[in-house]
């Protein structure tokens, strides 16, 4: 096997339940970047959630990627943008909609920043705010302009609530086809446009880079890695911790995000 990019989710992948990459996957996968294989972060964060990262792992400048916003977005790490798919007024029209179905908060991200019309913010949205060192900005619909444009949107709600399960189960068919639409946790559904997602995202990137699918290795654990679990060429590791949709995708089952499962799967099968 001559793997040529690894391509790692965040939250409960990379990042282990103290939110920090273990020693020994840091370890790991700088030996990998060492032996020239491309190391991608691919989240559903904006790039300034993912650089603190990028950083520990010895990754910058315009020769490193990363795919963020769920693959609405492929950034250098210099922060050129390579490909964007960004959502409109429209869809912003539509998304206050579905904000009606449940009592949750909703909130649109851009490369910037995020938008909200909440006055009342939720525990959940100021932590994902704060762990991608971004401002919220909270603002009136009369001051969103018409040529808005927002690349994913974030409904959430208190840890313990059944309001995003209600949402959940309230969606209707049409907003399935129209939109890229996951549950990334038990308080949170992410929304991208239709066709943006981490796997078609990865597929884009490594075309650019001249690299074949079948030299792609991915990571994941949760509902908003199954796009990069359903391309039949990836090389496909399951976290240990992973919903049962990624497991049964997946071409191996590796350990855990707490006992090293990405580093364990790079030695069995890359180092």
């Amino acid at each position: 096997m001559a793997i040529k990019l690894v391509a790692v989710d965040l939250d409960g992948t990379l990042l282990n339940s103290g939110n920090a990459i273990s020693p020994e996957t840091l370890r790991t996968l700088q030996v990998a970047h060492g032996m020239g294989i491309k190391v991608v972060l691919a989240s559903g964060r904006p790039l300034s959630g993912v650089m603190p990262f990028e950083t520990q792992l010895g990754l910058e400048g315009s020769k490193e990627y990363a795919v963020v916003f769920n693959g609405a977005v492929v950034q250098d790490l210099s922060g050129k943008v390579l490909m964007s798919q960004e959502m409109d007024y429209r869809d912003f029209e539509v998304m206050l909609r579905l904000q009606r179905l449940a009592h949750v908060n909703l909130h649109f991200e851009t490369t910037e920043r995020f938008w909200t019309l909440d006055r009342d913010l939720s525990v959940q949205m100021q932590i994902n705010a704060a762990l991608t060192d971004n401002e919220i900005r909270v603002r009136e619909r009369k001051e969103i302009p018409q040529d808005f444009t927002f690349n994913k949107v974030g409904f959430t709600c208190p840890k313990g609530s059944d309001q995003i399960e209600k949402l959940w189960n309230s969606i209707p068919y049409w907003a399935f086809e129209s939109y890229d639409i996951v549950r990334s946790l038990d308080n949170c559904i992410e929304l991208n446009g239709i066709g943006a997602s981490k796997g078609n995202a990865l597929m884009n990137l490594a075309e650019r880079l001249k690299i074949s699918p079948e030299d792609v290795m991915v990571f994941g654990d949760q509902g908003n890695d199954v796009s990069m679990f359903e391309n039949p060429s990836f090389k496909k590791i399951a976290m240990g911790n992973a919903i049962e949709d990624i497991k049964e995708k997946a071409d191996f089952v590796t350990d855990d995000n707490d006992h090293n499962g990405i580093a364990k799967a790079l030695k069995k099968f890359v180092i």
